[in-house]
């Protein structure tokens, strides 16, 4: 029979020395995965930063915490190496299990040697924890065993044995939903995981596992923005909560640029390699799509044109992939906190035929940006035989890229 097991209470009675932070980031996030974009939801880009960066950044930015470790899907180890985060805070991350509890017991076991006092667990797909409501949670911890944040349901909530009649109604008043990041006393927590990972019994979260081995969990007052991203619509209210932080702006860009043919059998457009009787010429793999659309997404940035970023005199970029220039023009977007709402790109030529290939145009532009599909468009047409494009001489591309920027007054 299944048995509550005490564990021994020392209370901290001053400020903890040490703080580490367990982001249990081991899931493939499949539900909240959405056409067109393949990523596990903690490596999605969120206004041009991946979940998983934000969320780790969150925590750097309390001088309270000590440590932090990720517990990484094995799958995913060279994503992670991608995220590029520079703290000596940060340590390497560790492989978890095929359950979050198992996840979370390897992350403990990769703190042990360091003996922290405390240490929050935390949702990779959480990216709003604030500062406040990490104090709030360390506060609790002064005399309390364990502490997690918490929201009173609002909504009214039936229980029904066989998910069709509802057999009673709940009394709300004395139900919370539970957030993250849970704190503990680290001992505490991690011999409680040490002894759950003994007996048959699934448990939702770490609160649970120290409920279960006799430790006292406080509950202290969450945050409504503190929103758990779970399925594809979450990443869109997930947006409007960054943008509602400081207000947004939409800027417009415009991009054009013209590539005559030369001796070759293929071109590059959109980033896909189309076969034809000749090639485009240029410094680089002469993609006029992509060349116009970096335009276009610098020009509503204000960071000049495609020249200024790689300039054409520059040996480094002779051949090069024009998504370099692409993911490089998103790279900004990124930093200065913005989201691309959408693009739209128009291909002017005679040959070669281009509409067969727009969906691979589309899929590379927003892998390339990190971005949806659908906020993408590519369209072909021709100059009905006149000029120089109707002599097939060379292609034109004209682009447009509608971002939005945090407001500044």
């Amino acid at each position: 029979m299944e048995q509550t097991v005490p564990l021994s209470s020392a209370y901290i009675p001053m400020r903890p020395k040490s703080i580490a932070v367990i982001i249990v980031a081991a899931g493939k996030g499949e539900r909240a995965g959405t056409t067109g974009n393949p990523d596990p939801k903690q490596y999605r880009l969120l206004a041009g930063e991946p979940v998983l960066s934000r969320t780790i950044k969150a925590f750097l930015t309390s001088d309270a915490i000590t440590q932090i470790v990720a517990v990484i899907h094995p799958d995913h180890a060279s994503r992670y190496g991608q995220l590029f985060l520079d703290d000596d805070r940060l340590l390497p991350p560790v492989y978890g299990a095929s359950t979050r509890q198992g996840s979370v017991l390897a992350g403990l076991k990769a703190l042990a040697p360091l003996h922290p006092d405390l240490v929050l667990i935390q949702d990779a797909a959480r990216p709003f924890v604030t500062p406040a409501l990490v104090e709030r949670i360390i506060a609790a911890l002064g005399q309390n065993d364990g502490a997690l944040p918490t929201l009173p349901v609002t909504d009214t909530i039936k229980r029904s044995r066989d998910g069709t009649l509802v057999a009673t109604t709940e009394d709300r008043r004395q139900l919370f939903a539970a957030q993250t990041p849970q704190g503990f006393r680290f001992g505490q927590i991690f011999s409680a995981h040490i002894r759950a990972e003994t007996v048959s019994r699934d448990f939702t979260d770490d609160a649970e596992i120290a409920e279960w081995a006799g430790l006292g969990v406080t509950m202290v007052e969450g945050e409504r923005t503190n929103i758990k991203i779970t399925h594809p619509e979450d990443f869109s209210r997930a947006e409007r909560i960054i943008m509602a932080d400081h207000g947004t702006e939409t800027r417009i860009g415009t991009g054009y640029d013209v590539h005559p043919f030369a001796p070759g059998d293929a071109v590059w457009l959109c980033g896909v390699k189309i076969p034809h009787k000749a090639k485009l010429q240029g410094h680089s793999d002469a993609d006029v799509a992509l060349h116009a659309l970096t335009d276009a997404i610098l020009g509503a940035i204000g960071e000049g044109d495609i020249g200024t970023h790689f300039p054409p005199s520059d040996e480094q970029w002779k051949g090069a992939a024009s998504t370099l220039f692409l993911a490089h023009a998103g790279e900004l977007v990124a930093r200065r906190k913005g989201r691309i709402v959408n693009l739209d790109v128009t291909i002017v030529a005679e040959a070669p035929r281009i509409a067969a290939h727009v969906p691979a145009m589309c899929a590379v532009i927003a892998e390339t940006l990190g971005i949806s599909a659908d906020r993408v468009a590519v369209k072909a047409t021709t100059n009905e035989k006149l000029g120089f494009i109707g002599r097939e001489e060379g292609i034109v591309s004209m682009a447009s890229a509608s971002i939005e920027l945090p407001r500044v007054d």
